[in-house]
Order: C-alpha cells, then structure tokens, then sequence
C-alpha cells in the first residue's frame, strides 16, 4: 500500500512537498499517482510517472507549477507544488497502477489508493 503525506496550509504563491511512500513493493515497475479532489468536485488527474521508462504527465492546471519525482531507493514519490493557488485546494490522493495508465490518469484505472492527505491554500 501506499501512505501519503506532506499536505498543510499554505498561503497563495507558496510551496508545499507531498510525498507518497510504498510500502511492501519497489516502485520499479508501476504507475504513481497524484489526484486531488475538492469539496464537491470529481477526482481530478493531477501528475503521474512511469517508473518504467522515467515519463511524465501532468494536469493542465498544474503544467508549469507542479513537479512529480521519484527515489526509488526510498521507495517514495514526491510531489513538489509551487505557486499554489487557493483552487488547488483539495484532498491529494496518492494511488498505483500498471506503468500504462499514467497516460491517462483516468481515477477508476488505478487500484490502490492511499488514505489522502489536505492541502489547503488561503491566506
């Protein structure tokens, strides 16, 4: 399974780091996952990689501001978000799949969640 954490509040234009740890696998051959979801809103797709080939996808609200990463020695995956906006609020979810449904970050393909973690953003 995996256990997310990191999340806060932070003001507008700030900086947070969420990190997504497993926990009886190495990351070497699946998918990671960032979602968010907000207080009334659908799961929204936020960055993922394949810890295959090394790629990289991301939401368009977040392209530019969010970086995925990895350390496969730690066996964790961050999430490091800059100029955070008070729309990324939400619960930050961390899941994990077959290396193939990165591409599309579709929420009901990914199998194994973690229990989430709040990010708020509001000064």
């Amino acid at each position: 399974h995996v256990v997310e954490s990191g999340g806060g509040l932070v003001q507008p234009g700030g900086s947070l780091r969420l990190s997504c740890a497993a926990s009886g696998f190495t990351l070497d051959y699946y998918a990671i996952a960032w979602f968010r979801q907000a207080p009334g809103k659908e799961r929204e797709g936020v960055s993922c990689i394949n810890s295959v080939n090394g790629d990289t996808y991301y939401g368009d609200s977040v392209k530019g501001r969010f970086t995925i990463s990895r350390d496969n020695a730690k066996k964790t995956v961050y999430l490091q978000m800059n100029s955070l906006k008070p729309e990324d609020t939400a619960v930050y979810y961390c899941a994990v799949d077959h290396p193939l449904t990165c591409a599309t970050m579709t929420p009901d393909a990914f199998g194994s969640w973690g229990q989430g973690t709040q990010v708020t953003v509001s000064s």
